[in-house]
């Protein structure tokens, strides 16, 4: 590997504000390949090495009890005796889909199809026969994305689904700004695309000790009547679980309402169009006064949209009277530079998987993973965010040296071969018992030149 890319231990120790006290420079380096280590500083500061402070995996989650509950007693009213298959069937659906094709995209289709009909002008003789077939082949080859309408069953069997799995996501984004911040106390939510409102819940199980205000919107009556009653117990009547929660259908209007985190889960994917998700991410980016949530499924799909949101929020010119305040990425990437995943020659998903209980119905009993993607953006500056690697797939433990991938702070990728022998015991204890998605604790000295990214497929 040529270049290789420097890294050192940190003393830092997490802290309230926006990110960590100033890093204090060790003397241990990273250098894969390559052995020439220094170990005689104690980065751990007496702690366990299994809760280094790069971990960022969560326990097993479990949906609240009252949730839980509430979620069974709705699907046993109504005694649907094949629910167990439309659970499967919408999960695969929702899984496989992809992102609607643009306009200009189509256009850019039709017309090289019709160039290469014309190199056999004897088949279309017309101009109007030329035009079926290329319309024939656009059908034939073109994603037709649909818009998903959520009736009363469908809500159901959506929550069925994706209840259990969409609050873990949520609850280990939560965790990733507890983690880093302790402070932060929010005191009010938005949340769009709320559905059956596993936001709410996860926000609730973080900071119910400080939220006074919840607002969930979302455009299908029947998942806010869902939602709604999951609060109260899976009733229509008698006293929410969690006070101060508001429905509506549309986003609050006035550009003077923001609120301390905002928040959309597996919504953004729902809309029809790129200048959709454009339009509605500005507009939660001028609502948000902390933080901005941003979840969706860990396929190529998921991760492409989430990147296009993160760009534009790092690159927009728009400046909110309000709130000048320039964004900057919290978690998961390291840097605000181009998702080097996508860049490779192979271009890979970047997710995190989280383990779960699932609600306990007759056919879904297992401890389960949601695998999604995720991207935290957060108004102030980056030198408040911790700029650790992160760790982008899973570990992989080898008699006497550890595999890891890393997204480094200089926009690159990174495949380290931690050892005991050449790195130190203590980094090399850590790398053993971190996972995918964890933070591994060193940091790149900037008098080292960046490392020439490496696609990880090729590893």
């Amino acid at each position: 590997m040529a270049g290789p890319l420097r890294y050192r231990l940190t003393l830092g120790r997490l802290c309230p504000g926006l990110g960590v006290v100033p890093q204090t420079r060790a003397l241990a380096a990273v250098v894969p390949g390559v052995t020439q280590v220094d170990n005689k500083s104690d980065f751990l500061q007496k702690r366990p090495h299994r809760q280094h402070p790069g971990i960022r995996k969560l326990p097993h989650v479990r949906l609240p009890q009252a949730l839980s509950n509430g979620a069974q007693l709705l699907l046993r009213e109504i005694a649907e005796p094949n629910m167990e298959n439309q659970v499967q069937a919408l999960t695969n659906y929702l899984w496989s889909r992809h992102l609607p094709v643009e306009p200009e995209e189509l256009q850019r289709r039709a017309v090289h199809l019709e160039k290469k009909f014309l190199e056999n002008p004897d088949l279309f003789q017309t101009e109007e026969k030329l035009r079926e077939a290329v319309l024939h082949a656009l059908r034939k080859t073109t994603y037709h994305w649909q818009e998903l309408s959520y009736s009363e069953g469908l809500s159901l069997v959506y929550m069925a689904a994706r209840l259990d799995g969409g609050f873990a996501a949520v609850s280990r984004a939560f965790h990733e700004i507890q983690a880093q911040n302790q402070a932060f106390q929010p005191q009010t939510l938005m949340d769009f695309g709320s559905g059956t409102g596993s936001v709410t819940w996860a926000a609730h199980s973080v900071w119910g000790q400080t939220l006074r205000e919840y607002m969930c919107v979302d455009r299908s009556t029947a998942m806010l009547v869902l939602a709604e009653k999951l609060l109260k117990g899976g009733s229509e009547s008698g006293e929410p679980y969690i006070p101060g929660v508001f429905f509506r259908q549309f986003l609050p209007v006035s550009p003077k309402v923001q609120f301390d985190i905002v928040v959309s889960a597996f919504s953004l994917s729902e809309l029809p169009s790129k200048a959709d998700r454009n339009e509605v991410v500005q507009t939660l980016w001028r609502k948000t006064h902390h933080f901005l949530v941003l979840v969706e499924n860990g396929t190529k799909a998921g991760h492409s949209l989430l990147m296009d949101a993160r760009d534009l929020v790092l690159n927009g010119n728009e400046k909110s009277p309000l709130d000048p305040r320039p964004g900057f990425v919290f978690a998961p990437c390291p840097h605000e530079l181009p998702c080097p995943q996508l860049t490779t020659s192979k271009p890979l998903a970047c997710s995190i998987s989280q383990a779960y209980h699932p609600i306990p119905f007759s056919w879904n009993k297992k401890p389960k993973e949601e695998k999604f993607s995720l991207v935290i953006l957060a108004r102030g500056s980056p030198e408040e965010a911790n700029r650790w690697p992160r760790i982008t797939q899973p570990v992989l433990k080898r008699p006497r040296h550890v595999h890891c991938h890393l997204c480094c702070p200089d926009g690159h990728m990174q495949h380290a071969v931690i050892t005991a022998r050449r790195h130190g015991r203590y980094l090399y204890r850590c790398a053993r018992v971190s996972s995918w998605g964890d933070l591994l604790p060193v940091f790149t000295p900037s008098a080292f030149p960046p490392s020439p990214a490496q696609d990880p497929s090729e590893s």
